[in-house]
């Protein structure tokens, strides 16, 4: 009876495991297709969304991609912007000691918890708004550049005007919410590629964790809000928002084998699908399309150009961004590049004069076209310079 007893309850264990395993088989046969969906699916994810190949500008994918709507801390991306563009014009400095306000020091949302009369250095400010959102950081930033936060919300609206970002209003530099306060997808992506186009941006963007010190010692632990830049391959930078009224945002991009994207998602539902969007949109990208470097900056052109009057003969010359071949995987190639430039320049020449300009045909057709440029300095020659010349060729005849 015992042994019965047991051979019974081992049975209904048996049974029980087997009714479990059932269950949970069938649980996860369903699972790989609803988070495969929601991975794939980035036709439906959020509001608005926009594509676009970085390098020729060419668009990939886009929907309601000029409708104007809240894109919250996004805003910061054209706060980094100007920032950047201000240290390249020498206006600032990224060491430049940075007085923390009280009207900084009070700011809420994501913040760094700068304290009011403090000193930072500007580089070290910058860094908690792109790899934190630091909104506090952001307040004393456009104090220091500008002089007072209108002052630098102006100048954000201008520069928005002459990128011709025409649906786009910036209220504040921190992407709070603020009544007429609204930007697009396709205005998102237009100041995102401007602004990594700074090797700086890069720096911080790659930052997934970092203790901030402040003055006195005392340190902010600051995480990326950006979380593909560690688990999607090639997204090395992204600019995240979110408030209730504009939902889950995400400027991001990523690059594999020479081919640079950027991608902006408005409205998602959740930070998990947004991700998941963004990462699929970039996985489209990818797979479906290539982008081979034709002419890359900084890389001289054949035998330069001519140059009269200079202490150089000839000037190495180069092109003023990458010319790129941007195409479907499943189309032919047929493009062609066509030079125009002159004969001969006359010094003096400084590097960066534009000399030329090289365009990229498809089939006859401009699909680009580009600045060519000098790719360093020659003086006008002196009359020294030039009677020597003289004793030369004098000399060898």
């Amino acid at each position: 009876m015992a042994k019965s007893s047991k051979i019974s309850i081992m049975s209904i264990a048996l049974v029980a495991m087997f009714v479990l395993a059932s269950v949970f088989a069938a649980i996860m046969s369903i699972m790989p297709k609803s988070v495969a969906k929601a991975a794939t699916d980035f036709k439906t994810v959020g509001k608005a969304a926009y594509l676009m190949d970085y390098a020729t500008g060419s668009v990939i994918y886009s929907r309601n991609e000029t409708e104007r709507l809240p894109i919250a801390s996004m805003v910061k991306i054209m706060t980094a912007m100007l920032t950047l563009e201000a240290v390249e014009r020498g206006d600032v400095s990224l060491d430049d000691d940075v007085q923390i306000s009280e009207e900084s020091a009070s700011m809420g949302g994501s913040q760094v918890f700068l304290d009011a009369n403090t000193t930072h250095k500007l580089g070290d400010l910058l860094k908690t708004v792109i790899v934190a959102s630091a909104n506090d950081s952001c307040v004393a930033l456009a104090e220091h550049i500008e002089g007072s936060v209108g002052g630098f919300v102006a100048k954000m609206n201008a520069r928005a005007a002459e990128l011709g970002m025409t649906n786009t209003c910036f209220k504040n530099c921190t992407g709070l919410p603020a009544a007429e306060s609204f930007s697009c997808a396709k205005d998102a992506a237009t100041m995102f590629s401007q602004l990594i186009k700074y090797p700086t941006y890069f720096e911080y963007a790659k930052i997934w964790l970092e203790d901030y010190e402040h003055p006195d010692g005392r340190k902010t632990t600051i995480t990326n809000t950006n979380k593909l830049v560690r688990f999607y391959n090639g997204c090395d930078g992204g600019k995240t928002g979110f408030t209730s009224e504009a939902k889950f945002c995400l400027s991001a991009t990523a690059v594999r084998q020479n081919m640079r994207v950027i991608g902006v998602i408005i409205g998602a539902d959740s930070s998990k699908n947004r991700n998941a969007a963004m990462s699929a949109m970039f996985d489209y990208a990818f797979a479906n399309y290539s982008n081979e470097i034709l002419l890359k900056a900084g890389e001289n052109i054949a035998d330069g150009i001519e140059v009269v009057g200079g202490k150089k003969n000839r000037i190495a010359i180069t092109v003023e961004r990458d010319v790129a071949q941007f195409m479907s995987r499943q189309e032919s190639a047929g493009f062609e590049l066509k030079y125009e430039l002159p004969n001969s320049v006359k010094a003096p020449v400084k590097c960066g004069d534009v000399v030329g300009k090289v365009y990229l045909l498809k089939d006859g057709v401009v699909m680009s076209e580009t600045n060519i440029i000098a790719n360093e300095d020659v003086e006008r020659m002196s009359l020294f310079d030039a009677i020597g010349e003289i004793g030369k060729h004098w000399a060898t005849r």
